[in-house]
């Protein structure tokens, strides 16, 4: 399996579907499925029994995983694509637009 170049934590910004152009932070990233779920992105209505977590049940409104290739990295407020270069020996990661190394 290849590096991810989207991490947990990391600002994105979502480049199609209906989320289109809205930006959140990365809640979590299903390596196997390649899949993000970000905060506020890609709600969908989940319809919820009564249970000892959830008294009441109901409705309920959670973010859905969304493809990894849907979003692109947030850097300086401009969505950037991700490199990888090695410096000090060391595999980095970099936003292609500055060249500045993201971590």
């Amino acid at each position: 399996m290849s590096t991810m170049k989207i991490k947990k934590g990391d600002t994105v910004k979502v480049i199609t579907g209906k989320d289109n152009g809205k930006e959140g932070k990365v809640v979590s990233v299903d390596r196997k499925s390649d899949r993000v779920l970000v905060e506020g992105i890609n709600m969908v209505t989940k319809h919820a029994k009564p249970s000892a977590a959830n008294q009441n049940g109901g409705i309920i409104q959670k973010e859905a995983p969304i493809d990894i290739s849907n979003v692109m990295y947030v850097h300086e407020g401009k969505a950037t694509r991700v490199g990888f270069k090695m410096e000090n020996g060391k595999k980095v990661r970099f936003a292609k637009s500055t060249g500045k190394v993201i971590d």
